[in-house]
């Protein structure tokens, strides 16, 4: 189970992409590890840019998805989650297919706020966008307003 609150499953996981945007651009779940969360999506119509290669904002997209989801999984989620405060991305290979997989690894995991590393790769293994999450505690609203804390 390493740092995760419970054991999760691939298919709760990727349940909650259901009817909105990671289902819209096929972002996938594929492994959960001991101390990092690993998913992949098309490089397809979907994802591109006008040029014919991977969009960065999709790429950011499946970085963010990927860390917050992480996030998430190290407390008592859906009673305490994180929510992204901050990312950034460094684009360092263009891919014009196949599928795009990125790993989160954290680098800080604190009570209100996490900092996670997310690396993608394309099908050959090589290096095409290195993206750092920052996280921040959110309260479920009925918590907030009947007066209850999170850790």
């Amino acid at each position: 189970m390493g740092i995760w609150f419970r054991a999760y499953t691939l298919e709760e996981l990727n349940n909650l992409a259901v009817g909105n945007l990671l289902s819209h651009i096929g972002i996938e779940f594929i492994e959960i590890g001991e101390n990092y969360l690993r998913a992949r999506m098309p490089v397809d119509q979907r994802t591109m840019q006008p040029f014919g290669i991977l969009h960065g904002g999709a790429s950011v997209a499946l970085a963010e998805t990927i860390g917050s989801c992480a996030a998430c999984m190290v407390y008592d989620f859906p009673r305490v989650f994180f929510v992204g405060q901050e990312i950034n991305a460094n684009h360092i290979r263009p891919v014009s297919s196949g599928y795009v997989t990125g790993t989160a690894r954290p680098l800080h995991v604190g009570k209100t706020s996490q900092v996670w590393d997310i690396r993608i790769h394309d099908d050959q293994e090589r290096l095409v966008c290195v993206s750092r999450i920052t996280m921040s505690l959110a309260r479920p609203k009925d918590s907030a307003e009947n007066g209850q804390t999170t850790p």
